[in-house]
């Protein structure tokens, strides 16, 4: 049995009827990752002795006949801008390539007490900017389903990870699809949830009012698992919501009958690749011969998505990303004349050309004379779209659409032309400025890659969300699938 295939909850039952141990587990996954990783280049940070002895815990637990949780002694990945107490996060920059943060962000903490094992930090996008993974400051991340591929981005690492069997599930971060779009792109789920559903108190941040923590795992029960232990209010994170969190996996309910979907057109709009609208409309057929009503819909602002996030998200990170100046801790350039020839020598050599693109892009928006023109433009067009969902979602249980136009494109196809990769991020970046949830699940191939199924729905309803994705895997059988029993380029 490779138990590196196998679900949390499957693992789960097999632990707490002790037909295996946690340090069994924890050491198989790690022989997966040291025969895999080679070739996936998934984990910055590996932390295998800290696994092993997270995981003797959890089987001292189970001996003493405790109940553990059902994610205790199971694999968990962390992207690495999440901080870690004691384990390096660089947020794949050379601005901090050996910065050791002295406390854990508040997802880190739930995970621990919840008896995780970390197996590692993932790689991912420089400061979570960009949609390949092809911006980290270290390597790039390969496709599972062909390495010539990339796994999506930002959280390429985590997503690759989950998919090659290197860790079980995962944690990554979403600004305008970096959980959704890897997801997709890597055959396994990815939820973002509502903004201020989980706390971002220890995520290195990248667009303050767009960022959101959420998880990678196998199938929608994982996932929901995840949700029960990340989700709630957190004192410490000041945008972090106050509501009353619910058992997720109550809402895993094999049934659509009378929920009313819709199909934004602006989403499979020209542009989308033959094979994903194939997916997606085999989709459709499948919800509504299940008893859903499928109809298409509108969001009649969402040609003005690209420009507006493009704004908004270089602004906030043009303000967050002033604070690495080589004074108080990360990279400095030792060879400068005075302080100011420090600054401009730190952050030249430090930040890698997109990070540097978007501060450039975010200063410039808010320079004085241009900040009316540009900035407070963009806000207000993002309460149009915000605007624009609201009512959809009052006719509508959810949307759907696909998570990117295209499949997993090849490693170099375009990182010569940012203004290509900024376009993967098309149907994935509205959610984001509009603040609602999103999931991204398996919902077929297209020539051998995979595609997803996005799923849309109202502020703090995960649980409609998770519903409707747990119906289509419960009815299709994309989620068992694995990388290597394809044949199609695969690892």
């Amino acid at each position: 049995m490779q138990l590196y295939r196998l679900t949390a909850h499957e693992l789960h039952g097999l632990l707490t009827k002790k037909e295996i141990s946690a340090e069994e587990l924890c050491e198989t996954v790690f022989e997966r990752i040291e025969a895999a990783d080679d070739k996936i280049c998934a984990y910055i940070t590996r932390t295998k002795e800290l696994a092993l002895e997270r995981a003797r815990h959890v089987d001292g637990l189970i001996r003493n006949g405790e109940g553990v949780s059902p994610l205790s002694g199971i694999p968990v990945a962390v992207k690495d801008n999440i901080c870690t107490d004691g384990v390096r996060t660089t947020a794949a920059s050379k601005i901090l390539a050996n910065f050791v943060p002295p406390y854990s962000a508040t997802v880190v903490k739930r995970l621990d007490a919840a008896g995780a094992v970390m197996t590692g930090k993932t790689n991912m996008d420089e400061f979570a900017m960009g949609s390949s993974t092809e911006n980290s400051a270290f390597f790039t991340t390969r496709n599972p389903w062909d390495t010539g591929r990339v796994p999506g981005g930002s959280s390429g690492g985590s997503a690759a990870a989950v998919a090659a069997g290197e860790a079980v599930c995962a944690l990554g971060s979403d600004t305008g699809g970096s959980i959704r779009q890897p997801a997709s792109f890597c055959g396994v789920v990815g939820i973002k949830p509502t903004y201020g559903a989980v706390s971002r108190f220890g995520l290195i941040a990248f667009a303050s009012s767009l960022d959101q923590i959420g998880a990678f795992s196998r199938d929608v029960t994982d996932c929901a698992q995840m949700l029960n232990v990340i989700c709630g209010h957190d004192p410490l994170d000041s945008t972090s919501a106050r509501f009353d969190v619910p058992d997720y996996t109550g809402f895993l309910i094999n049934d659509v009958r009378g929920i009313k979907i819709g199909v934004p057109e602006e989403y499979m709009a020209e542009g989308t690749d033959p094979g994903v609208r194939g997916a997606i409309e085999k989709a459709m057929a499948l919800f509504e011969s299940l008893g859903a009503v499928v109809e298409y819909t509108t969001l009649p602002h969402s040609e003005y998505a690209l420009p507006t996030y493009y704004l908004i998200a270089p602004a906030e990170a043009s303000s967050n990303l002033a604070r690495y100046d080589g004074v108080r801790y990360g990279f400095r350039a030792e060879d400068a004349g005075d302080v100011i020839d420090m600054f401009v020598k730190t952050r030249s050599r430090g930040f890698g050309a997109e990070v540097k693109r978007r501060i450039m892009l975010g200063t410039y928006a808010l320079a004085a004379g241009y900040y009316d023109a540009y900035y407070l433009k963009a806000l207000k067009v993002r309460t149009l779209i915000k605007e624009d969902f609201d009512r959809a979602l009052e006719k509508y249980d959810v949307l759907i659409s696909p998570v990117s136009p295209t499949t997993a494109f090849r490693i170099g196809e375009k990182t010569g032309d940012p203004l290509q990769m900024y376009l993967s991020d098309i149907c994935t970046i509205s959610v984001n400025l509009a603040g609602i949830p999103g999931i991204s699940i398996p919902c077929g191939f297209a020539e051998g890659m995979p595609v997803g199924l996005q799923i849309m729905g109202r502020h703090f309803d995960e649980g409609m969300l998770l519903r409707v994705a747990y119906t289509f895997e419960q009815n299709t059988g994309y989620h068992k699938m694995f990388p290597s029993d394809t044949g199609l380029g695969g690892f």
